[in-house]
């Protein structure tokens, strides 16, 4: 296998199993406020248009959380959208973590854990290749 091929599986593996990661742990934050946020105060949200974690926590899991997943197979599918989904993924990564920070502030330091992540993905993606994927279902 030459140089070239082995490196575009490598980048492609890596950056699935990442955004795969960051669905998950979406998913997981997302539930775990839909279900209440136990321990969790919610004067974290005074001052904010939210009167539960309920609206945030669906936004975490289905915008944040399906983004990710749609680009994580898009990536694995070798789809010509895995780059497009991809950046789009980390665009509402930073939009919701800023929107989080500027409501809540610094609370975690899953904060800048998930923003380092999504730099990663960010140049992972940036050298995806931008026209050799071609999948047959999307």
């Amino acid at each position: 296998m030459n140089k070239r091929i082995a490196f575009s599986k490598f980048l492609r593996y890596t950056l699935g199993t990442l955004l795969a990661f960051l669905a998950l742990n979406a998913f997981g934050g997302g539930y775990y406020g839909i279900s209440g946020a136990e321990g969790v105060s919610l004067e974290l949200l005074d001052g904010s248009p939210f009167e539960s974690f309920l609206i945030p926590s669906l936004i975490l899991f289905i915008v944040v959380g399906g983004s990710a997943l749609f680009a994580s197979i898009a990536v694995f599918a070798k789809s010509k959208y895995a780059r497009m989904a991809s950046f789009a993924n980390v665009l509402i990564v930073f939009g919701w973590l800023s929107v989080q920070v500027a409501i809540i502030g610094y609370i975690s330091w899953m904060q800048p854990a998930t923003a380092s992540l999504a730099l990663v993905i960010l140049v992972l993606t940036w050298f995806l290749p931008k026209r050799q994927f071609v999948s047959r279902y999307f």
